[in-house]
């Protein structure tokens, strides 16, 4: 007999779900597979244990809270408290998991969503439109881009918004609350765009087509409220798109398993050192255009505008779309005030930079910047890390660690990362702020107390 399960909200009818699946006897994870127009995930605690579900996306913490619900099985008449649910569905890990290995395991991998996710059936008959100032205007199927030859990139991608929280203890902003793991690092399998441009009679390194087209747009199958119920899209450069040393990719697999529904399957784009906005998931189609893509999020999100621009005073047309993301580093080892006992204390987190810049040293101090201590390096265990060398990944992360003696009763310990091309993350969020949160790359700062700790 199948069972059912019944979602009692607070603020709304009640909801069976079609699809659940036992995690132990007590909790389970729910989702509406069925559903064509709407996808959304429950995340499930304990009610009687007060602890989280460690498995798949369920170690990633909600950072949208609409409802609470009680799940009620009716074949145990076992109770689990649900955090909440919502679409679009946004995630992120525990910042101590991102320094547990170099290559994010897909299940911590955070998610970052504009709409309710895509469910892509039959997909012997899926494909990828390619239109608009080409000469031959085509379809792709995953058929004919698995036939390329395939590359593995170890690849940063990181949420604009990372580290918003942050910035809206400044000044009120406007987005998802993201800690400092909107960011994740992965190896992408995939065909290089610029390959699958050439089989379309688009030559490598080119920055025009014959007809006059200098940006690719990319088309996802999923909507959103944005643009008005129509599809996401984004574009990049034709020049960046034909260059395989950019490493741009039409991706089906991640960490050497073929992609999840969470992060684009059956393909999506995947562009290195780049904000994670224009790696499109769900690939529907690719536009050869004249200009930069129209889109919501490429003309009216995803730009930096200075503090002194309010939501009254905004030119959205005045800014260039953001592509490159900035010098970068968070500490993840600890929370932003964590007890400690007296003694050494190991320092961990990442620091990354965009356009393939590596990373030149990471600086530690427990001074507020007075004086500073070097942090080690490192990407593959066991390798010397060596910025921009041939040997390192150009668009992936490091991670750091150093360790510190702790002995005040109260201490700010502060992590700022220099890239190859000196840049250096801004001491001051203040100077950054700006009215939709992005960007935060200012100084990471943690407080220690001294006081009764596991570390």
């Amino acid at each position: 007999m199948e069972a059912q399960y019944l979602a009692q909200s607070k603020f709304g009818p009640s909801i069976w779900a079609d699809t659940y699946l036992f995690l132990t006897t007590e909790v389970l994870l729910f989702s509406d597979h069925k559903a064509k127009e709407a996808s959304w995930w429950l995340v499930v605690y304990l009610q009687k244990k007060k602890k989280k579900i460690c498995l798949g996306f369920a170690d990633l913490q909600i950072t949208r809270r609409n409802h609470l619900v009680t799940l009620v099985s009716k074949s145990t008449q076992r109770q689990a408290l649900l955090l909440s649910y919502f679409e679009p569905f946004n995630a992120e890990p525990p910042r101590s998991a991102l320094v547990s290995s170099y290559v994010t395991p897909v299940h911590l991998f955070y998610k970052r969503n504009h709409g309710p996710i895509p469910i892509i059936d039959h997909i012997d008959n899926y494909y990828v439109s390619v239109t608009g100032l080409i000469d031959n205007p085509t379809k792709l199927f995953i058929k004919d881009i698995m036939s390329l030859p395939k590359y593995n990139v170890t690849a940063t991608l990181q949420c604009a918004g990372n580290r918003r929280t942050a910035m809206s203890k400044v000044r009120n902003v406007r987005g998802v609350g993201w800690d400092v793991s909107a960011i994740g690092n992965a190896v992408w399998g995939g065909a290089k765009l610029a390959d699958v441009l050439e089989l379309l009679g688009i030559p490598k390194l080119t920055s025009s087509t014959g007809l006059g087209g200098r940006h690719v747009e990319f088309v996802s199958v999923d909507r959103c409220k944005e643009e008005n119920g129509g599809p996401y899209k984004a574009s990049i450069p034709l020049n960046q798109a034909t260059n395989p040393e950019a490493d741009v990719l039409l991706a089906y697999e991640m960490n050497g398993e073929i992609l999840n529904r969470d992060h684009g399957y059956p393909l999506r784009l995947v562009v290195p050192g780049v904000i994670g906005a224009r790696s499109v998931k769900w690939l529907d189609s690719i536009n050869v255009l004249a200009g930069e893509c129209q889109g919501f999020f490429m003309q009216k999100d995803y730009k930096m505008f200075p503090p002194s621009v309010n939501w009254d005073n905004i030119d959205w047309s005045s800014r260039r779309p953001q592509m490159d993301f900035p010098v970068q580093s968070a500490i993840c080892s600890l929370e932003d005030v964590q007890m400690v006992k007296p003694g050494k204390v190991s320092i961990k987190g990442y620091a990354v930079s965009g356009g393939g810049r590596g990373i030149e040293r990471v600086d530690i101090s427990m001074d507020g910047g007075k004086s500073w201590v070097e942090a080690s390096r490192t990407q593959k265990p066991g390798k010397d890390y060596i910025s921009e060398h041939n040997s390192s990944d150009k668009w992936a992360w490091v991670l750091f660690e150093a360790t510190i003696d702790v002995s005040q009763s109260t201490t700010e310990v502060i992590a700022k990362a220099v890239d190859s091309a000196a840049n250096v993350q801004p001491e001051n969020v203040e100077s950054v702020w700006n009215l939709r949160g992005v960007l935060n790359t200012s100084w990471h700062r943690v407080l220690l107390r001294l006081g009764h700790s596991n570390l």
